[in-house]
């Protein structure tokens, strides 16, 4: 076992994980630290809402749940980095899919040189450049 944190969507959750070359494993009790699912009889479940995973080969093994497997249950991004000892689980496929259709960027608010804060929603119906740099 070896510690590992989680990111779901930017939020860090440390957990308990087997890494071994069929990929990432954790317990039930780390999905629904991390993740917010638990496992119950009628699948994987959050408020309401049920996946079924009896059937679906790879995911499941002694109690532990892969965690790559588990990103394509839910339509999720999956990355992870064994050498910082970090996986991530981006945000639902739903999301990019309303965005690839409209066409409509997110709204976000950045300062600008002088401090003034604009949001990406003042600017609907206009033509926005953005400008993006990084020093590394």
């Amino acid at each position: 076992m070896a510690s590992l944190v989680l990111l779901d969507v930017g939020q860090p959750t440390q957990v308990e994980a087997t890494i071994d070359e069929s990929g990432v494993w954790i317990d039930a009790a780390g999905v629904k630290a991390a993740l917010g699912w638990e496992l119950k009889p009628e699948g994987l479940c959050r408020d309401a809402t049920c996946i079924p995973v009896a059937g679906r080969p790879g995911l499941m093994n002694d109690g532990q749940m892969n965690l790559e497997g588990l990103a394509e249950l839910l339509r999720r991004p999956f990355a992870h980095s064994p050498e910082e000892g970090v996986a991530y689980i981006g945000p639902a496929m739903e999301l990019f899919d309303h965005t690839v259709k409209t066409l409509e960027a997110p709204d976000f608010t950045l300062p600008d040189l002088g401090g003034r804060f604009h949001s990406l929603s003042e600017h609907r119906g206009s033509k926005v450049l953005l400008a993006v740099w990084a020093s590394w």
